[in-house]
């Protein structure tokens, strides 16, 4: 599943015009800080996508892997109530995973936010479809790609 999975991602930074930046760890990025110590980066520099229910409809929310996400701002931004989502369901609709949901070239088209502390940030990284590939990027690209529209998102403690 996930050498299709990470070819879907492949191909979907192609059709958008996006280098091809997809490198494999096998040690694995499943976590944000797994990321973070595969690349040699900043937890913050990981982009973390994470999908919330709402209904029969995907929300995905693109966060810094330093924040967590206030599931009340989703709801605001997007006029949903949303709820977590379950692995099957994930893998179901989005064709990832969790700890390989990508932020691009998802099944089903997700309702997607992006978290306005990536934008402070030049390099970022997010997964590839898998537990073990990310791909470089940036914010601003990963907003154009998505669909998606910026948001604040994170959670304040």
């Amino acid at each position: 599943m996930s050498g299709g999975s990470v070819e879907r991602v492949r191909a979907a930074l192609a059709a958008a015009g996006h280098p091809d930046t997809i490198q494999a760890f096998p040690e694995g990025t499943r976590s944000a800080a797994d990321a973070a110590a595969a690349v040699g980066c900043d937890v913050a520099q990981i982009a973390k996508s994470i999908i919330f229910r709402a209904g029969g409809q995907a929300v995905l929310v693109i966060t810094s892997g330093a924040n967590r996400v206030d599931m009340g701002k989703v709801a605001a931004a997007t006029a949903f109530h949303v709820k977590r989502a379950d692995g099957g369901w994930v893998r179901d609709v989005t064709g990832f995973a969790i700890g390989g949901v990508a932020p691009i070239a998802h099944l089903t088209p997700p309702v997607v936010l992006v978290d306005e502390d990536l934008f402070a940030l030049g390099r970022i990284w997010a997964a590839a479809g898998s537990p073990m590939h990310v791909f470089e990027t940036t914010a601003e690209a990963l907003l154009r790609m998505s669909g998606g529209r910026r948001a604040d998102v994170k959670e304040v403690a």
